[in-house]
């Protein structure tokens, strides 16, 4: 009886080590200490938990009072992707941006300073960055997120973000395996398909992730995405081919040779909760080789961890999940737990002084900068008086989400007095009409996101180009549409330095 309690308690344990939940709050919800005293092991923080750096380090603090080997996640990729700077939008532009400029070490700088940041609160797991190579210029959740187009220059600089990120104590999670780039769907919504085939999949989407590897990333997260190439039934979260024999398989047997940790993309994504369910994806993920259960990015609460856990266990105790793959899982969470209390604790990591946590713009200030592609200043008049901003929005992809502010406004109506700023959308009509209409006399300044993909963008760029020559285009996407207006400005991301440096561009009032 003894021993069989013993084994019972065992197994839950190690089905809640693999869960990566999400919470609601500024502080711990008496639940999730409770599920941490009983063997839950990781934590996933969203926007929703962060007010300011000095209440996240409280909170991370609170947290690794109950458990102090704890990994303490965040999706916080840079960029257009921020969860540290939700409300004001990022201090360093991202992927796309990066790798336009294609210095590694630059990269590897900006990198280094954000996870700095991050180990200053008490963060020590970066679900960052993607390795995606964005070579479908229409995919509507990879886009900016990706350092670009070409596999060899996304792999370098995934290794230069691995490296700078890890050095200052906080690991990487490479994402999404085996490659969201060549979809022209959202895993939030569905379930993407990629037709490519092996030989063209070991050219293209692995070659980033299998440097990553080499370069000793410590995580991997898996994509909720189908490719037929290595399995046509079930998505790569779901796929021992994907996981176990692709990811993990030695590359003397064709695989990539990863040994660290596998985490699933959130789980909750209609890809998997919409198709498999959320307890019947999660049992197949960990039998088809993930480590780690991501789930709470829009489920929350102590009911959904005490479902997957009961579900796992259950899984063990039908014959679905071996009880030797959970352990393994669970082994492989709480080692790269420990592998982070160790870095924090010896301060080997160049663990940043704290005060970088309420930061400034440096490095990324510089990036942002340096990543500018401007057409026609050498003939733009820069504008003596109040401008009128026109901000077109597209619906907010889920993993930026509609909280983060972008463009350069904010920015514009801080350097010149009486700027005006009016958001349109695509449900209102004639865009272009109403642009000029609201603007009355004063110059415009328009400003979009991925251009190319929006029709009712395009179409508002031309009425407003053509009425007024002198129009401002800036686009703070991937720059596939030519170039309009007097003065054209890509900033390849909508991060809060992109619109700064866009700003100074379009006033000429540069400050470094």
């Amino acid at each position: 009886m003894t021993t069989s309690l013993r084994a019972s308690d065992t197994l839950t344990r190690d089905a809640l080590a693999v869960l990566q939940p999400g919470f609601t709050g500024t502080s711990a919800p008496s639940w999730l200490l409770r599920q941490m005293e009983g063997g839950l092991a990781s934590v996933g923080l969203f926007g929703r938990n962060i007010d300011s750096p000095e209440q996240l380090a409280l909170l991370t603090e609170q947290l690794r009072e109950v458990r102090p080997e704890l990994l303490v996640a965040i999706d916080e990729e840079g960029g257009d992707v921020t969860r540290l700077e939700a409300r004001t939008g990022s201090s360093y532009p991202g992927n796309l941006a990066l790798g336009h400029v294609d210095d590694p070490d630059l990269t590897r700088a900006v990198a280094h300073e954000l996870g700095s940041r991050l180990a200053a609160v008490g963060v020590n797991l970066n679900w960052a960055p993607s390795a995606d190579v964005n070579s479908n210029p229409d995919n509507p959740v990879i886009g900016v997120r990706s350092f670009g187009g070409d596999p060899k220059l996304v792999a370098r600089h995934t290794v230069a973000y691995v490296e700078g990120l890890q050095a200052a104590g906080v690991a990487a999670c490479v994402k999404h395996f085996p490659g969201h780039g060549d979809t022209a769907v959202d895993s939030h919504h569905a379930l993407p398909r990629i037709d490519a085939d092996l030989d063209t999949l070991r050219a293209r989407e692995l070659v980033p992730f299998a440097a990553a590897v080499e370069a000793g990333s410590k995580c991997v997260m898996s994509a909720h995405i189908l490719l037929p190439a290595l399995d046509a039934a079930r998505p790569g979260t779901l796929s021992p081919a994907a996981l176990t024999g692709l990811l993990r398989a030695p590359r003397s047997e064709g695989g990539l040779g990863h040994e660290g940790l596998i985490v699933t993309d959130g789980m909750e994504m209609r890809a998997i909760s919409a198709t498999y369910g959320l307890e019947r994806g999660s049992v197949l993920a960990l039998a088809a080789g993930a480590d780690a259960i991501c789930v709470g990015g829009g489920l929350s609460g102590e009911d959904t961890v005490l479902r997957l856990r009961d579900a796992l266990v259950r899984a063990v105790r039908d014959g679905e999940l071996t009880e030797e793959r959970l352990a393994d899982a669970a082994a492989r969470v709480r080692g790269l737990a420990a592998w982070a209390r160790e870095v924090r604790r010896s301060d080997t990591g160049g663990l940043a002084d704290p005060a970088l946590a309420s930061g400034g713009v440096g490095i990324g200030l510089e990036a942002a900068r340096r990543a500018l592609v401007v057409v026609g200043l050498e003939e733009y008049r820069r504008p003596a008086g109040p401008l009128f901003v026109a901000a077109m929005t597209p619906l907010a992809n889920i993993a930026v989400g509609d909280e983060t502010p972008w463009g350069p406004a904010a920015e514009l109506e801080r350097r010149v007095p009486g700027t005006r700023t009016r958001t349109y959308g695509s449900t209102d009509g004639d865009v272009g009409a109403r642009v000029l209409a609201d603007a009355g006399e004063r110059p415009v300044v328009a400003v979009v996101r991925d251009a190319h993909r929006h029709p009712w963008m395009t179409e508002a760029l031309e009425r407003l180009v053509a009425a007024r020559p002198e129009t401002v285009v800036v686009e703070m996407g991937v720059p596939q549409s030519p170039p309009r207006g007097a003065l054209y400005v890509a900033t390849r991301g909508a991060a809060r330095v992109c619109g700064r440096a866009a700003a100074e561009v379009i006033v000429g009032t540069a400050s470094h």
